[in-house]
């Protein structure tokens, strides 16, 4: 039974160390250093690019486990972005040195390290190698604890000189994982590392939301025997509150784009209806009155408007909202079950779950409406869509065979894989906004 018809049917009977420091090397203009590949186009092609073993700069003869595990991150984390088609080590014995172009590499990254008293200091270089021009340079000194943090930020950045638009390494997923025995919140880096588990109810706890700054995780626990809304302060993950306690559903929360509103489905009057609170809890203004069960509500990026799910035609389907005025649009007319809709940062779909055929997937739509795109084709049950930050990627909840995992798609539908291997069911994940912005 989905998200949606749990509420309803609820709602019927009754959710610091040492800083590091980033020194630019050498950086010719922006508008000559920037690649800008469109990787969008029908004809794209992966990028080749070779990322030899990391040198210790002391030592650079000898390639140590540390030196190797360094290319294998940031390898992964380039992959990652769908398109860049990493050389394997094997087919140049790793060494920084090498005819690049009869390996049909565009690209190397070449990386030097050396550990310091104040920590240790990491080199990073992306090279163009027909123009024989360095792109970005890097050096990074900050606690050994901390250089997995800088490679994925030197990815993010050499994502951005190729194609305009920041990767997406040191971002997270929030999901609901039943690793415990209960579901409860996790969190985890995109790569898999760092899984963790944020809350620690031994009960029921559901829909994780980020706050737009990372600085909060708003989620539902029904651990006090009514589903309450939380919002818990990620630095710490002990310093967490109630903010909403009414009767009945306090459920799905979503962070206005200012971070300053939450909208959420309050079941008080009986029907289940969505309203605006602030971040204390104090509730400001009810958007919808009884026209059906309402839920699952998703902001614009400008804050103007809310995509939710409403029964009021019969079936759940999709419908907009501009909020100021309160006037409403359908916008699914096509299948008889369309929910958990997730507004593209970018402003341009909306990703929902679909009934197709009998199977839940993955579509999109614009916001003005239209033919949907079916974007999940496999097998099973596909549900929760959540944008990366850059607006390229999807991850979701996939179903199939007796196991649910969270998998990632690209917004074309292709690169369809699974994210974490974990045991038990994972189920709603959510994609956090860049960190630090």
């Amino acid at each position: 039974m989905d998200s949606f018809m749990k509420t309803r049917i609820f709602g019927r009977a009754l959710g610091i160390s040492l800083a590091c420091l980033t020194l630019l090397l050498s950086f010719s203009s922006p508008a000559e250093a920037i690649v800008y590949l469109d990787i969008t186009s029908a004809n794209f092609r992966k990028v080749k690019m070779a990322v030899p073993f990391f040198v210790d700069k002391k030592n650079p003869a000898v390639i140590n486990d540390g030196g190797r595990k360094m290319a294998d991150l940031l390898g992964r984390a380039l992959t990652f972005h769908g398109f860049v088609d990493i050389i394997p080590a094997a087919a140049y014995g790793g060494t920084q040195t090498w005819d690049w172009p009869a390996l049909g590499a565009e690209y190397t990254i070449l990386g030097q390290y050396e550990m310091t008293n104040e920590g240790l200091v990491l080199e990073m270089r992306l090279n163009e190698i027909q123009t024989g021009n360095m792109i970005l340079g890097r050096r990074y000194q900050a606690p050994i604890s901390r250089h997995q943090e800088n490679i994925k930020k030197f990815c993010d950045e050499a994502i951005l000189q190729l194609t305009g638009e920041r990767g997406v390494s040191q971002t997270q997923i929030a999901f609901v994982s039943t690793v415990t025995g209960h579901k409860e919140i996790w969190l985890a880096d995109v790569l898999g590392d760092n899984i963790r588990q944020v809350t620690q109810h031994d009960y029921l706890a559901v829909s994780p939301r980020f706050s737009p700054d990372n600085k909060w995780l708003a989620y539902t626990s029904y651990h006090k025997n009514n589903p309450n809304l939380y919002i818990t302060e990620l630095s710490v993950l002990k310093s967490t509150r109630a903010i909403s306690r009414q009767k009945g559903l306090n459920m799905a929360p979503a962070w206005s784009p200012d971070g300053k509103v939450i909208a959420l489905t309050l079941s008080k009057s009986v029907n289940p209806d969505i309203y605006l609170i602030d971040i204390n809890g104090n509730e400001l203004r009810r958007l919808t009155n009884g026209e059906g069960a309402n839920v699952s509500p998703t902001w614009s990026p400008d804050g103007k408007k809310l995509a939710f799910v409403s029964d009021r035609s019969g079936s759940p389907q999709i419908y907009v909202m501009d909020v100021a005025s309160k006037a409403v649009q359908r916008l699914t007319y096509v299948g008889n079950e369309n929910t958990t809709p997730s507004w593209s940062p970018k402003g341009d779909w909306i990703a929902y779950t679909g009934r197709v055929s009998g199977n839940t997937h993955i579509l999109l739509i614009k916001p003005e409406g239209g033919a949907p795109l079916q974007l999940t084709q496999t097998a099973g049950n596909h549900e929760s869509p959540s944008w990366a930050p850059d607006g390229r990627q999807i991850v979701f909840s996939r179903k199939r065979n007796n196991k649910q995992e969270i998998c990632a798609i690209f917004k074309n539908g292709m690169g369809l894989r699974s994210l974490f291997s974990l045991k038990g069911a994972q189920s709603s994940p959510q994609w956090s906004p860049y960190q630090g912005l």
